[in-house]
Parts: C-alpha cells; sequence; structure tokens
C-alpha cells in the first residue's frame, strides 16, 4: 500500500524559516502532482502550492514570496521551504499526493496525517 510520511514541522519564530518534506513510499508507478495543504484551529483546510511532475508550480495568495515548492521524483519526495514565517501560517501541514499504483490503470488521492507549524510572535 501507499504511505506518505511527513516531516520538518516544528516551533519557530516569527521571521524564522522551516523545511517540510513529504516521502511517498509503496506500491506507486507514477506521481504526478502533488501538494501542500494547511488547516488552522476553526479554519477549512486550504490549498498552499502545488507541483506538477514536470515542475509547475502554483501558490496562494498569501504565501507567494516566500514559500517554495519542489520535489525530487527519483526520491518520490516533495518539499516545501518556508521562509520570513509568519504566526497566521501557524496551522497543520497536510502532505497530498495524485498517483498510480502497480497495476492500476486510474489515478488515487492520498493524504498524509499532519504536522504541526508553530510560528511565534
Amino acid at each position: 500500500q501507499v504511505q506518505l510520511v511527513e516531516s520538518g514541522g516544528g516551533l519557530v519564530q516569527a521571521g524564522g524559516s522551516l523545511r517540510l518534506s513529504c516521502a511517498a513510499s509503496g506500491s506507486i508507478f507514477s506521481i504526478n502532482v502533488m501538494g501542500w495543504y494547511r488547516q488552522a484551529p476553526g479554519n477549512e483546510r486550504e490549498l498552499v502550492a502545488t507541483i506538477t511532475r514536470g515542475g509547475s508550480t502554483n501558490y496562494a495568495d498569501s504565501v507567494k514570496g516566500r514559500f517554495a515548492i519542489s520535489r525530487d521524483n527519483g526520491k518520490n519526495t516533495m518539499y516545501l521551504q518556508m521562509n520570513d514565517l509568519k504566526p497566521e501560517d501557524t496551522a497543520v501541514y497536510y502532505c497530498n499526493v495524485d498517483l498510480l499504483r502497480f497495476g492500476s490503470s486510474t489515478r488515487s488521492n492520498y493524504w498524509g496525517r499532519g504536522t504541526q507549524v508553530t510560528v511565534s510572535s
């Protein structure tokens, strides 16, 4: 089966930086789109950034110029470099992947269990 393992979350001061990682493993044939989402208490889950296998990226307006999404296709791993962090960035960050499994002709969507990012002022 497919598993997504996240790392890099934690506590950081305003203006600081963190880098999140999401490693996909299991019976994966190929990965198309990968993305990061976040959810703060009382709020809906929102898209942060996405990246295609070819490297095309899309960012939420609130993080443009501060966050950078990237991926290593050979390692099936995605990263989110977060700079100039603000208290409003505090949330649980979730990894999301659209992929094709071995023996399947249709794509499936998977979520990581989330990692907490807390930015103190």
